[in-house]
């Protein structure tokens, strides 16, 4: 959960319009220590009130596409979404277990990659730098030691 970060603060900063179902989406993304699925968000928030799954997704997308939200690939064809870096949030690897499907968020010293020679080298723009550990967490290992 982030006490730092004003979500309507973070949608105009990226010139989006705080929507109250926008600010909702981005409460459940920012609230969570872990990256969450679109169909988790989706749950989350019918709980609370009525929205059209389409309305998520497209909220996510948009909110990806200004970069306030970051989608984070498992390797297939589901992602899932956590805030983008920002004043209060660095950069930072994931653990995917292909077990279970739980991704979570590993401190940003973890595993420390040195982009330097990439940006002096590469003749493109880069974006992003994804990285995510794939393996199996301790809840399947335990599980499948028994």
């Amino acid at each position: 959960m982030c006490q730092q970060c004003n979500y309507e603060d973070l949608l105009s900063g990226a010139d989006v319009e705080a929507t109250p179902n926008r600010v909702r989406v981005l409460e459940v993304v920012g609230n969570n220590r872990f990256p969450l699925s679109a169909s988790d968000i989706y749950k989350i928030l019918e709980r609370g009130s009525t929205i059209n799954r389409v309305t998520v997704y497209r909220i996510l997308d948009l909110l990806v596409e200004h970069g306030v939200v970051e989608r984070i690939s498992t390797g297939g064809r589901a992602f899932y979404y956590g805030l983008a870096p920002n004043d209060h949030h660095r950069p930072h690897p994931h653990f995917y277990c292909k077990n279970c499907g739980q991704m979570d968020c590993l401190s940003p010293e973890s595993l420390i990659v040195d982009t330097e020679p990439l940006w002096k080298t590469f003749p493109g723009r880069i974006d992003k730098v994804e990285v995510r550990i794939d393996g199996i967490c301790k809840n399947c290992e335990k599980r499948q030691t028994k």
